[in-house]
């Protein structure tokens, strides 16, 4: 029996881009009468702030309606009973779910609903106390549903490792070179200079529950389940850990490592741009600010740049305009799509900070050259019948590590004075 997502198609995705289109131009006009009215008596009328506010909250709610949809888009069809359930995602494209009926799958799915059952040629069974590994269609299932959840997985490169560290060399120094005469002599040059980084894994775990009801029900893919229940939970831990973790016990964020001026910055620093004003953007030409921040890494990043911050942040910036007068946020035109900042597209990742004195709300760069993610390969799952009756909790567990591996493609703001 096959089961398929109930999503409305694209028909949803239209209409939530015509809600963010229409609440856009209601909020220029509105803001618009805010500046105008600003010029003329240096501050704005009480009421026409707070409908500029209102307006804009709105503006916020559909641009999440639409990154919601497209998150739903990229997850995989549900499957039940073992079969392939195709589904059509919120924008109408059909979506290549996987397929099933391995051993170990079946295996993996009676010892979740039973506990018995499993068998050591099913390649399942591990050292006892220390629970199941899960099949690879389990992990599969999860990596992906975390893709999609996961901000920061979408942008950042991400690779799967076979040890508990990843160990990455890197040139923090060309080679040097030089050009000579055609029967000059070479001189020998120096090597460049190679530094070695480090990305060992951490345990992140999550302990979904489920009845023995559901566990009887034929109808239900086990591993689905699995997946759909430790996401939120997953994606949630990783996101912070991705942008503030300290690097014990969990990734390392690239807002922990030491910030310096960008001028000033040296291998394993990020380089950091300050906004001007303390805790806020200058009162006069806040965008050529943006636009310093853009221009901070080298070229060869910026093509595939973007900047990232949290919602609050977002709201501040959406009410700037260019010298010509022209807002240099811009709404997603298509479904799909992510709305930009001055032509790169914006990434919000609520666990940014908000814009306060010193903080570090705004980042820019390539941040799939940036920034590594790595998944240690297996998924440990440990069913437990007996500390939560009558639910039985799994206890699932996945090793993941983070951390930035190239220094000159992630920039932030300080809003400090200098």
């Amino acid at each position: 029996m096959k089961e398929t997502k109930t999503v409305s198609g694209a028909p949803e995705a239209r209409a939530a881009l015509h809600e963010m289109m229409a609440a856009f131009e209601a909020f220029r006009a509105a803001n618009d009468a805010r500046l105008a009215e600003i010029e003329q008596k240096t501050s704005a009328d009480v009421l026409l702030e707070e409908k500029v506010a209102r307006i804009d909250q709105a503006v916020g709610a559909a641009q999440a309606r639409l990154d919601r949809l497209a998150s739903e888009a990229r997850r995989p069809g549900l499957e039940v009973g073992g079969g392939v359930a195709p589904s059509v995602s919120a924008f109408g494209r059909s979506t290549s779910p996987r397929g099933g009926g391995m051993e170990e799958k079946s295996a993996f799915a009676g010892w979740m609903k039973t506990g018995l059952g499993l068998e050591l040629k099913a390649g399942l069974s591990t050292a006892a106390g220390s629970g199941v590994l899960a099949p690879v269609e389990t992990e599969r299932a999860i990596e992906r549903r975390l893709m999609a959840a996961s901000p920061m997985r979408e942008i950042a490169t991400v690779r799967t490792i076979n040890s508990g560290v990843f160990r990455k060399p890197v040139s923090t120094a060309g080679v040097e070179s030089g050009w000579v005469a055609e029967t000059a002599a070479r001189p020998e040059t120096d090597p460049a200079t190679l530094s070695l980084i480090e990305f060992p894994s951490a345990d992140l775990y999550a302990s979904p529950a489920a009845t023995q009801t559901l566990l009887d029900d034929a109808l239900v893919d086990m591993d689905e389940w699995l997946a759909s229940e430790v996401e939120d939970a997953f994606a949630a831990q990783e996101t912070e850990a991705f942008v503030t973790g300290s690097g014990v016990n969990r990734p390392k964020g690239f807002l922990a490592y030491d910030t310096v001026p960008d001028a000033t910055a040296a291998w394993g620093q990020i380089g950091y741009l300050a906004s001007g004003a303390a805790g806020a953007f200058p009162a006069s030409h806040p965008v050529d600010r943006l636009i310093d921040l853009i221009y901070a890494p080298r070229a060869q990043y910026r093509p595939n740049g973007r900047f990232v911050m949290n919602r609050k942040t977002v709201s501040t910036v959406r009410k700037f305009k260019d010298a010509d007068g022209n807002y240099i946020w811009t709404p997603a035109s298509r479904p799909g799509e992510t709305a930009s900042l001055l032509g790169y597209p914006v990434t919000e990742i609520e666990t940014m900070p908000d814009i306060a004195a010193n903080s570090l709300a705004i980042a820019f760069g390539d941040f799939r050259r940036g920034y590594l993610i790595v998944d240690r390969a297996g998924v440990r799952v440990l069913r437990d019948p007996y500390s939560a009756k009558p639910y039985v909790l799994f206890y699932t567990t996945k090793r993941v590590g983070g951390g930035v591996q190239n220094f000159d493609a992630i920039k932030v703001m300080r809003f400090s004075a200098t």
